[in-house]
């Protein structure tokens, strides 16, 4: 099994919020210290030099709080940067290839929407988590087909790797997705959109104990 443990808040970045890399490693520090368990790097730039350089500064600043960094959809990437693993959407490459690219020690996980098949396959093909959702509506992907809340139980009951919640997930619903089964939450606007990074990291982190 990895090194790092998969449960608690999954904190994921986004460009918007985080125009600058300044301003991106003053706020996922921020979520490291309240709490975060997990750093996703999703930017979808073709600015590859800009990339490489912000997700090697967050494997640095992640590995200081000895907290994984993943890189969304992008192995070479996560290769180059020495992240932690990748999180892989349905369309977004191959895990048994991003197994063989990245090693047996790399933290891989899968988009699997609403579908419990996707996710007994990506199992099969060695992932260490699978996601679900959108569970709530997300403004990061509003189009996204709803998940039901009892498909976090039944997965919790038939896969063998932690579960993660995403989509639309905040404070006053978050609860409901962890009482349901989620070893962890998936959380962007509701962390980084805070007017204090580190005490909201810090609350979502508590409804795990």
């Amino acid at each position: 099994m990895k090194e790092f443990q998969l449960q608690g808040l999954y904190a994921i970045t986004d460009s918007t919020l985080m125009p600058d890399t300044e301003t991106m490693l003053y706020q996922v520090e921020n979520a490291l210290r309240g709490g975060a368990s997990i750093i996703q790097y999703r930017d979808k730039s073709d600015n590859y030099p800009q990339r490489l350089a912000q997700a090697k500064a967050l494997a640095d600043l992640c590995h200081q709080f000895q907290r994984p960094l993943l890189i969304n959809d992008d192995i070479e990437l996560a290769k180059a940067s020495n992240a932690d693993g990748v999180h892989l959407g349905q369309s977004d490459g191959n895990i048994r290839q991003a197994r063989d690219y990245l090693g047996s020690a790399a933290i891989i996980g899968n988009t699997c929407h609403s579908s419990l098949t996707l996710a007994v396959k990506a199992c099969q093909q060695s992932a260490d988590y699978v996601a679900f959702g959108a569970f709530f509506r997300s403004s990061t992907k509003p189009d996204a087909t709803p998940a039901p809340i009892h498909l976090l139980s039944e997965a919790r009951s038939t896969l063998p790797v932690p579960v993660v919640a995403i989509g639309g997930i905040n404070m006053d619903n978050a609860g409901q997705v962890i009482s349901a089964g989620a070893d962890m939450i998936a959380v962007i606007h509701s962390l980084f959109a805070s007017d204090d990074i580190c005490a909201q990291a810090g609350q979502f982190d508590s409804l795990f104990d």
